[in-house]
């Protein structure tokens, strides 16, 4: 079955899995006492040692050789990892996680326009449609809680987005390469600067059973998945995944909380699933006519224009 599906969406399937283990991240930032450097330091030990446990045992002593192969990204996409992890942090410190929300909304169309003015990657109409439905969506979930908190926290969350696309996008420049073996390098980087803050603390009991809940369990199959996404999609498409978090994120803090959500949030969370949902079955119906047609690559979606998508083969560009 696995096999039979198109790039995309595995693609979709795998950032998906990992938008899904990723989404308690906020409730545990909320949920969690210790200062922020505090967090951040044991947040990056234990996950970074996990990711490097992975790492090891996937390439052994090839480790270095998969790691110089990730070219570029081998320095941006740690960089663009810390710094989004600090802002996330951070700004849910400081304001409300509608407000960092819908700041993180801008991801998609951040990686869009990098992937298209500095990679020449090309997205589809109907991507563009659907990451501005997304788009829409998300921001209405998160618009009950627009205007409280810090107005710092806004600034700070500013950061999220761009170290988001930026990340994605340089990442899915790598054509298919596995960047996964340098998240390690992201904790690394994340680490030093909690140090120096002197995060190097030990924190109550619950906050450590928390930190370590998270960071050990949820974390490193939460990233690891969203890093192999762009190994399948266009870096805006990885991105526009993460809109799920805000559906789930809701819906978690309703569940643990029981803070409801507003009408808004009930509207805007059916339109980002009608969205992607009507996304993944155009592609579906694309892909079965392109097989039907006796393409030899069924692997490619057509894309709405006629234009050959990127990642397509030779034998089905003859193929069209």
């Amino acid at each position: 079955m696995w096999q039979g599906l198109s790039w995309r969406l595995r693609g979709y399937l795998i950032t998906g899995l990992g938008v899904l283990l990723l989404s308690p991240d906020a409730l545990f930032v909320k949920d969690t006492e210790v200062d922020v450097a505090t967090f951040m330091f044991w947040r990056a030990l234990l996950l970074g040692t996990v990711l490097i446990l992975v790492a090891v045992a996937r390439y052994g002593r090839e480790l270095p050789a998969a790691v110089r192969a990730c070219g570029p990204a081998a320095l941006w996409c740690p960089l663009a990892f810390a710094a989004g992890a600090w802002s996330f942090v951070i700004a849910n410190r400081l304001t409300a996680a509608g407000n960092v929300l819908v700041i993180q909304n801008l991801a998609p169309l951040i990686a869009g326009l990098i992937g298209l003015l500095i990679y020449g990657q090309r997205l589809r109409r109907q991507t563009w449609v659907i990451i501005l439905l997304c788009v829409a969506g998300a921001s209405l979930m998160a618009a009950g809680e627009m205007g409280k908190g810090n107005p710092l926290g806004l600034i700070v969350a500013l950061g999220l987005p761009f170290a988001l696309a930026i990340n994605t996008s340089v990442a899915s420049a790598q054509k298919g390469v596995d960047t996964t073996v340098i998240l390690p390098l992201g904790c690394v980087v994340i680490l030093l600067p909690a140090l120096l803050l002197g995060g190097a603390t030990l924190p109550p009991a619950a906050d450590l059973q928390r930190l370590a809940l998270l960071s050990l369990v949820f974390l490193p199959g939460a990233y690891f998945c969203i890093q192999t996404g762009p190994r399948y999609l266009p870096g805006a498409e990885v991105s526009l995944m993460m809109l799920l978090e805000t559906l789930v994120g809701t819906l978690l803090v309703w569940w643990w909380i029981g803070e409801a959500p507003t009408p808004l949030a009930f509207v805007g969370g059916a339109l980002i699933i009608a969205s992607l949902l009507g996304g993944g079955l155009l592609d579906l119906i694309r892909q079965r006519r392109k097989a039907a047609a006796g393409a030899p690559d069924p692997q490619t979606v057509l894309v709405d224009d006629g234009r050959v998508e990127e990642g397509d083969t030779e034998a089905s560009k003859k193929g069209r």
